[in-house]
């Protein structure tokens, strides 16, 4: 498997990685995600060199998750908006972070906390069935081949073989 063709794989984690599996791309998706929308915003939090900024705002404007949209005419400046297909990798960004606020903060604990609007207390992201509503851990959960599945999709531990 080569990094560049991730995106022919048939694998929704490959296909998936091929949009945002890079440290770039995560921390600009950090700040989209805290509210920074402009070219020169996320230039100067992030430190980013400009070619390194331009090149993964525009993979993740053409992968569909962000949108360019007009905030002045003249001159014509534009700033970057999460789309839907981007808000939807919220969880999997509060799952990274939670992932380091246990086992990567430092002593003081974790740079920011999150609050959920609706009951105003520090939350954390507990993945839960979409059936039961039950949590679920690794250990709870079983795969097997889905309707996009080939021959190579599952390893043949995972067929039961």
């Amino acid at each position: 498997m080569r990094w560049e063709d991730l995106d022919r794989e048939n694998c929704s984690l490959a296909r998936t990685l091929s949009v945002v599996g890079d440290r770039w791309t995560l921390m600009v998706l950090r700040e989209c995600f805290l509210g920074q929308r402009r070219f020169e915003q996320f230039e100067g939090r992030l430190g980013i060199a400009r070619h390194v900024l331009a090149d993964r705002l525009k993979k993740l404007t053409e992968a569909g998750v962000l949108a360019r949209t007009a905030y002045q005419e003249r001159p014509r400046r534009e700033e970057y908006r999460l789309t839907e297909k981007g808000r939807d990798l919220h969880a999997a960004m509060l799952a990274l972070i939670q992932w380091g606020d246990k086992y990567m903060a430092g002593e003081e604990g974790p740079p920011i906390e999150r609050v959920h609007k609706a009951c105003g207390h520090v939350m954390e992201t507990v993945p839960v069935c979409s059936e039961c509503g039950e949590p679920v851990s690794a250990r709870d959960v079983t795969v097997r081949a889905g309707p996009g599945a080939g021959e190579d999709t599952l390893p043949r531990t995972a067929h039961g073989r």
